[in-house]
């Protein structure tokens, strides 16, 4: 019955690992790749990711991300064959910290990254008026439309990387805790 229930948690987790690599990756996708060219008083201007800094880094993080859940993925594939063992729990305390780090590293980088391009993008929305920068989203609407659908990707990803990350810190609690409560002993 035990084994059932790990099992069942290394497929949960895969199928959550799964998704986060697929949203990540859908996110940098679809930034990397949006471009759009109009003509702005007789001059064809072209917007792309590198146009705005903090959208290239967003592109580049979840690409990054997606790597970082697809090896994740690899490694419960693994072990939904092997057992439904966690590698973590498996090896040693100093494996689960390193898998809850990374997992909490990721999920940061992944949420900041996502912040910092919403926040370039609603200055390319409404403009700023006191730096002289004017809206960009009325002349490029598919690329800022584009956009946005990669920031709510990018930050369903990084939710699901939170939650992938309170996982790890669960399986480093259980590398603490008795394999049987004190009060069952007696019993």
């Amino acid at each position: 019955m035990v084994a059932a229930a790990r099992a069942s948690e290394v497929k949960a987790e895969g199928f959550l690992r799964g998704a986060c690599a697929a949203l990540a990756a859908a996110a940098a996708a679809l930034v990397g790749l949006s471009t759009q060219t109009e003509t702005v008083l007789l001059v064809r201007k072209k917007a792309t990711v590198k146009d705005v800094q903090a959208l290239w880094v967003l592109a580049m993080a979840a690409a990054a991300a997606a790597g970082y859940h697809l090896l994740q993925l690899l490694k419960c594939l693994y072990l939904g064959r092997a057992g439904g063992v966690n590698p973590c729990r498996r090896s040693s305390r100093a494996l689960a910290w390193v898998c809850l780090l990374l997992d909490k590293a990721c999920a940061y980088t992944t949420f900041a990254t996502t912040v910092a391009a919403a926040q370039a993008c609603v200055i390319a929305l409404g403009g700023a008026h006191a730096l002289q920068w004017t809206k960009l989203c009325n002349i490029y609407t598919r690329f800022c439309e584009q956009v946005a659908g990669s920031l709510v990707l990018g930050m369903l990803a990084a939710v699901g990387t939170a939650v992938l990350s309170a996982v790890s810190a669960r399986n480093v609690v259980r590398l603490y805790t008795p394999s049987s409560p004190p009060y069952a002993a007696g019993h």
